[in-house]
This record gives structure tokens, C-alpha cells and sequence, in this order.
């Protein structure tokens, strides 16, 4: 399996595939300072860290395990628990927390049933509230994947959360939602792209 490969691939049904790993940790054996490029090529084909993965890197690498979770933990890029297909993020900049962001993300994640951090139950989505998306001008703003939605109420938020879930529920899984980076306005006008 090559990086970035399918995760259900690797992460089967409660199964853990090592085979992916075995060949990091191939690569790796016996260079020093590999901790954190194992730990990214990890997370690249598993989309987390597993902690058999962490287990195995540790033995590998000679090192306790509380060294390779520290390492996973202290750097905000590495994630212990698998996130969903799509990627909600709800801006709480200055700008957009002063627009209404917390009550965005109060009512996005009550529609979902999850707060910041958390997946679905179906793994559909994970939110996740950030510092800044750097669209100022459009607060308070939210991303699902790749697309940009602004000028957000509560309601809005919710609404383009449900539209984003039925477009992938009547694509069936054949499209890809995250192809084309757009740009939304709240009412569901055109998507614009960049």
C-alpha cells in the first residue's frame, strides 16, 4: 500500500493491517530523528495514528512509548483518532467570533450530535473549530472540506450542512465533494470557485 492509500484499506473492521507499517518502519530502521517522519508516514496511510502503529514505532525505534506518544501529542498535525470522510471547520477568529461563530458551531454541532474534535457516528463528519481560515471578510465562515461557506447564521450553517449531506447522500459516494475548492455564500447561492 502506498501512501496516502485508501484508510479502510489499512483499518479494517476492527482489524489492524501492519503491512503499511512494516515497510515505514523498513525504511526508517536505524536512522536517527525518525521518530516524526514515521509518525507523519503513518498518520499518511492510516489518516491517524493507531496505537498498534505506536506500539510497533516505539519497538522499532527502541524508544518507551510514552516517548512516541508525547511526540504524537505535543505537535497538533498528528491525530490518535481516525477522522470522518469530511472535515467541517468553523472559524473562530476574531472577526467571525465577534460575527457569531460560537453559536455557529453550538448549532452545527447540536444538529450533528458531536462537539469540536469529535466524528459522526456514521463517520461522515468531524468538526473541528480553528483559529482562522483567513476569509475575514466573509464572517463568520465555516469549511466543509475544501469549500468555504460565509456571511453564516446558525441556521445557515445548519442548512448548508444538511445540503452538503444530501449531495453526497444522491451522489451515492461517486463524486468526490472535496475536488474543487468553492466559495459559498449562507443563503446556498452559486458556489464560486477560486
Amino acid at each position: 500500500m502506498s501512501v496516502g492509500q485508501g484508510v479502510e484499506n489499512a483499518v479494517e473492521a476492527g482489524g489492524f493491517d501492519e503491512a503499511p507499517l512494516r515497510d515505514l518502519l523498513e525504511t526508517y530502521r536505524d536512522q536517527r530523528g525518525a521518530l516524526i517522519p514515521l509518525l507523519q508516514g503513518t498518520q499518511a496511510v492510516y489518516g491517524y495514528l493507531p496505537e498498534e502503529a505506536m506500539h510497533a514505532i516505539a519497538k522499532t525505534l527502541g524508544e518507551p512509548l510514552s516517548q512516541v506518544f508525547g511526540v504524537a501529542t505535543f505537535y497538533a498535525q498528528f491525530r490518535l483518532v481516525p477522522r470522518a470522510k469530511n472535515v467541517v471547520r468553523v472559524c473562530h477568529g476574531t472577526a467571525c467570533h465577534v460575527s457569531g461563530a460560537p453559536l455557529v458551531s453550538l448549532e452545527i454541532e447540536r444538529n450533528l450530535g458531536i462537539g469540536d474534535g469529535e466524528n459522526t457516528e456514521d463517520m461522515m463528519f468531524t468538526i473541528e473549530n480553528v483559529a482562522c481560515l483567513g476569509a475575514c471578510g466573509m464572517a463568520p465562515v465555516m469549511m466543509i472540506n475544501e469549500r468555504t461557506y460565509g456571511k453564516l447564521s446558525p441556521d445557515s450553517a445548519v442548512k448548508a450542512v444538511k445540503d452538503f449531506r444530501a449531495k453526497e447522500a444522491a451522489e451515492n459516494g461517486g463524486g468526490d465533494a472535496t475536488a474543487a475548492p468553492a466559495i459559498e455564500d449562507a443563503d446556498g447561492g452559486e458556489a464560486l470557485d477560486d
